[in-house]
């Protein structure tokens, strides 16, 4: 296991599901909340152990935007991503789809133009820099209503950032049903965004049904509900379309109760394309090599297997084919030179 450790470290990856502010890392929040101590967040990096620790998925999301409030001018946006990306560089990640929250930041007086900037110049220069290509998702905070919604749309479409690929829906599931988000999907997918709501994480299939239909997902955030129907999996399965599974993070949450009984296995043996993806990977105490390792254990899969796994999560990108070629070729030739 140890050997396959080493494997998964230097293995180049794709991580398709992973959030800009649940990204900073302890080091990186302590330095913020020192920077703003009207803050409760803890500044001793080994304090936030204990309030990463969350009891159910609403102190989680209580948590994460209290982080989210020390996210307040344009240098901040800016350290905070590039620093992000310093972390994937170091765990072999050549290229990540990262979930922005614009509404976030401009509601705390940060100028939409100035988030755009702040965010561009760091993904330019960790591709310069570190050699990681990153590209945003820009998400709804769905807790925070149809405002939030307008606002995301508003700056996706008429800002549009180089780097921007996609538009998804994050926050709570419960009490936030997601058909009253379609018209602000339309118009981003008009716009030529893909869409990739979080759905059926702490909510039934249903909810997975719903972002299908009525928000024209392309691939889907967490699913994990979705193996209680099996109609949902055949269709998922035949359709292509991915599922971005997050098991730590729904371990944490509390949307699965232990990772042996996590439905990753279920959803793979139903023909449905798997991506392993970290989330918010310093509040849940692991990194994608780590999600590697567990989704490893749990599929019984040796190097060949993770490979293809990681070659899963650069099929379900929005690469362009160029990219994807490139990036499955150095899979292959790392796995070959490995495997001997």
């Amino acid at each position: 296991m140890a050997d396959l450790h080493t494997f998964i470290a230097g293995l180049p990856k794709a991580e398709l599901h992973v959030h800009h502010v649940g990204s900073a890392s302890p080091r990186i929040v302590a330095e913020l909340a020192a920077r703003h101590p009207d803050s409760k967040v803890p500044t001793d990096p080994e304090a936030l152990v204990d309030y990463f620790t969350f009891r159910d998925f609403a102190h989680f999301i209580e948590v994460y935007l209290s982080v989210v409030d020390l996210i307040r001018d344009a240098e901040d946006v800016r350290l905070l991503t590039y620093e992000v990306a310093r972390d994937m560089a170091r765990q072999s990640i050549r290229y990540a789809e990262l979930t922005l929250t614009p509404f976030s930041s401009t509601r705390r007086g940060i100028p939409d133009v100035a988030f755009v900037e702040a965010v561009e110049d760091a993904r330019r220069a960790a591709e310069a820099d570190l050699g990681v290509v990153l590209r945003w998702c820009f998400d709804i905070p769905g807790e925070a209503g149809l405002q939030a919604a307008e606002e995301t749309t508003r700056i996706a479409v008429d800002l549009q950032p180089e780097g921007l690929v996609s538009f998804g829906l994050g926050g709570p599931e419960i009490g936030v049903p997601r058909p009253q988000f379609k018209p602000y999907f339309d118009r981003a997918v008009a716009a030529g965004l893909h869409s990739v709501p979080h759905a059926g994480e702490t909510t039934g299939p249903q909810t997975v049904w719903d972002a299908l239909h009525e928000l024209r997902a392309e691939r889907i955030g967490h699913g994990t509900s979705a193996v209680r129907d099996p109609r949902l999996l055949e269709h998922l399965a035949e359709h292509r379309i991915p599922l971005e599974v997050c098991p730590t993070s729904n371990i944490a949450t509390r949307a699965v109760t232990h990772l042996d009984e996590h439905p990753v296995k279920e959803m793979v043996e139903a023909g449905v394309l798997v991506t392993i993806n970290s989330d918010d990977p310093p509040m849940f105490g692991t990194d994608l090599t780590t999600e590697y390792g567990i989704a490893a254990r749990l599929l019984d899969l040796d190097e060949s297997g993770v490979a293809d796994l990681a070659k899963n999560a650069v099929e379900a990108s929005f690469m362009d084919p160029s990219a994807k070629a490139k990036l499955t070729a150095e899979i292959d030739d790392y796995t070959a030179s490995w495997l001997g």
